[in-house]
């Protein structure tokens, strides 16, 4: 067994209130502790199981049985990063990310933004950053690694259909599932 720290968010009732603590106790989340920032609640979990995906899983099945209306929305760490966190997550200065995303330092091909492409703020998915520090400077990215990173950018995708396929018509969320299918 392997031991994996991921969070939740969660939107639904108050998981802070006792009776939901103790219902999430009893479904097996004791192995996580229930917080809110900046008015987003989640559940940040230190789980143990074969792979990330099962931990995943697991967590997100025991919450939502757990807490009538509760519905897991998002799981971090988040796919889409600045410079700053692709430093954070690589051990590097800003400085040396700054290099090589403009391809002064390295062999250049640097993922292209996902997000904010005319911003200062550009942001990139961590998935595609990830492979780039594996293929191109045969470096394994500390912590969470390619295959979580594009487990994370997977999941989230799936969690926000779910949430945005009850404004859809018929005929559009058919066609959305024939593009993952």
């Amino acid at each position: 067994m392997n031991r994996y720290g991921f969070a939740l968010i969660v939107e639904g009732p108050d998981l802070q209130e006792s009776r939901h603590l103790d219902a999430l106790h009893e479904m097996g989340c004791s192995d996580a502790s229930v917080g809110r920032s900046a008015g987003v609640q989640y559940l940040d979990f230190d789980r143990e199981a074969e792979t990330f995906a099962e931990a995943v899983f697991e967590a997100m099945a025991a919450v939502e049985a757990a807490v009538p209306g509760a519905q897991v929305v998002r799981l971090e760490p988040d796919d889409l990063v600045t410079a700053a966190e692709i430093a954070a997550r690589t051990n590097r200065t800003r400085e040396s990310i700054r290099l090589l995303v403009s391809a002064r330092r390295g062999p250049g091909g640097f993922p292209a933004p996902a997000t904010h492409l005319r911003s200062r703020n550009r942001m990139w998915r961590w998935a595609a950053v990830a492979r780039w520090f594996e293929e191109a400077l045969g470096e394994t990215v500390p912590g969470a690694g390619l295959e979580e990173a594009r487990f994370v950018a997977a999941c989230n995708a799936a969690l926000e259909l779910r949430a945005q396929q009850g404004g859809l018509r018929v005929a559009e969320r058919r066609r959305l599932q024939g593009l993952v299918s």
